[in-house]
């Protein structure tokens, strides 16, 4: 079984190659990317994924998770690294990183790794730009017990740093799928899925429609919505009420809403 290995320098280009993992383009040509925590690498683990690279601080706290995390990963043939904090802190982009970060592969996100029967709710995003509002939607898939997230068109990377941690790693537990909306839409109709998006057009209100498993919850843009011949392509369109001056929710909110009543329905 192989050791830890010490890393001092700032020029070291294991650094250099962790610190690169931040940028969207070198993730995609490693097929790497960097996820930071003991919880995060814990969850991880639990699901089935080792980092093939462990990174620790220097001086941190012992603790159990962290020995039997060690102790798989060398078993597993991984690499385990241990550099002062603010090593890590160049590596990880935060002033104060947590004393833990691994390096694990990148999954695969294409649609025929896919089996619609296996949950009843999937969510939907278009476009979706903001890391955190990706990140969130994973962890609310993983509350209702969706099956994956499937992301149409150009949505934000959901392997950058940002979004993973705003998974509180769900990224492990949730499928998730890249793909264009001409591929998605016929894969769609070549079997049982009933898409439903959140829209003003010619909507039920939310808590009045009748949901059906497999049902694929569609999100749009931000700040666009969805285009107007995605959301006429679908089974059923929902309102939720806007009581006050805003005219709509935060995108990964608005999943939220949409997937717990999709839960209840479904049972």
């Amino acid at each position: 079984m192989s050791q830890r290995r010490q890393i001092t320098g700032f020029s070291n280009p294991t650094v250099k190659f962790l610190r690169s993992l931040r940028e969207k383009k070198h993730r995609r040509a490693s097929g790497k990317f960097l996820a930071e925590g003991l919880r995060l690498l814990t969850d991880a683990r639990a699901s089935g994924h080792l980092p093939e690279m462990l990174i620790m601080a220097s001086g941190r706290e012992p603790h159990p998770l962290l020995g039997a995390l060690e102790a798989d990963v060398l078993a597993a043939g991984g690499e385990v690294l241990e550099m002062g904090p603010d090593l890590l802190s160049k590596v990880t982009g935060k002033d104060n990183p947590q004393a833990v970060a691994g390096v694990f592969a990148e999954f695969d996100t294409s649609l025929t790794t896919l089996d619609r029967s296996s949950a009843k709710i999937w969510l939907v995003a278009q476009a979706l730009r903001d890391p955190g509002n990706l990140g969130t939607m994973l962890r609310t898939g993983d509350a209702v017990g969706a099956g994956g997230l499937i992301l149409i068109d150009d949505c934000a990377d959901p392997f950058s740093v940002e979004a993973v941690r705003a998974s509180m790693g769900a990224v492990f537990t949730q499928r998730i799928t890249q793909v264009r909306w001409d591929e998605f839409l016929p894969w769609l109709r070549g079997g049982p899925g009933q898409l439903v998006a959140a829209s003003l057009r010619d909507a039920v209100p939310y808590r009045a429609a009748s949901y059906a498993a497999p049902c694929f919850l569609l999100i749009g843009n931000e700040s666009r919505g969805l285009p107007e011949h995605y959301e006429a392509a679908c089974d059923l369109r929902v309102t939720m009420p806007m009581k006050g001056r805003a005219d709509s929710l935060n995108a990964a909110v608005a999943a939220a809403v949409l997937a717990y009543e999709a839960l209840a329905a479904l049972g």
